[in-house]
C-alpha cells in the first residue's frame, strides 16, 4: 500500500485517533515516520500531563509496520516487548521519530536467512515541543523468515509438518 494512503488510514484508526496520536510524516519507502501526541483534556493524567499509556501507545506499531513493509510477505514480524522510562512530565504536545536504515534491514535479512528468529531492539525518544526528553521507549520486534522463503527447502527439511505450510 502506498505510504500516503496508509498514513491517512492509520490516522483514522480509532485506537490512535481517539488517543490524539497522529502520524505527521511517513516516508514513501516506509523507512521513516514521525508521530505526534497532542496534549488534550481527554488524554491527560491526573496531574494534567501526558498520560503514560498514551506515550507508550504512540510508539506501538511503527517499527513492526515499517519492517513489514520493507521486508515483504516472506517474514513473520511481530511486536514482542516494550518498556518505557519516564524522564520528565510531558506538559506540551510530544513527538517521536522512527528510522530504519538499509544497514538495519540487511542485518535483519542476514540474521534470519537460515530460519532463525531475530529480535532487534529499537530505542525511541519522546520529546516535547521544546525538544526536552520526556521518555525513552525500548521496543523489541520479533522477526523470522517464513519456511516457504528459506533457500527453497522443503517443509520437512525445516522441521515443519507439510500440512501446516499453508498456515504460515
Amino acid at each position: 500500500m502506498k505510504a500516503g494512503l496508509f498514513k491517512t488510514m492509520v490516522n483514522l484508526w480509532p485506537p490512535l485517533f481517539f488517543s490524539g496520536i497522529k502520524v505527521t510524516h511517513l516516508a514513501a519507502d516506509y523507512k521513516e515516520a514521525r508521530v505526534t501526541l497532542k496534549l488534550r483534556w481527554y488524554n491527560q493524567n491526573y496531574v494534567r500531563t501526558q498520560y503514560g499509556g498514551s506515550l507508550m501507545s504512540m510508539t506501538d506499531p511503527w517499527y513492526m509496520l515499517m519492517i513489514m513493509n520493507n521486508l515483504g510477505r516472506d517474514y513473520f514480524v511481530w511486536d514482542k516487548h516494550a518498556e518505557i522510562d519516564y524522564i520528565s512530565p510531558g506538559k506540551t504536545h510530544v513527538h517521536a521519530q522512527f528510522k530504519l536504515t538499509d544497514e538495519i534491514l540487511n542485518e535483519i535479512r542476514a540474521k534470519t536467512a537460515n530460519g532463525e528468529k531475530y529480535v532487534p531492539e529499537f530505542l525511541v525518544e519522546i520529546k516535547d515541543d521544546n525538544n526536552q526528553l520526556v521518555a525513552r521507549v525500548k521496543r523489541r520486534v520479533y522477526i523470522k523468515l517464513k519456511p516457504r522463503a528459506r533457500n527453497n527447502e522443503t517443509p520437512e527439511e525445516n522441521g515443519i509438518d507439510p500440512d501446516d505450510v499453508n498456515n504460515t
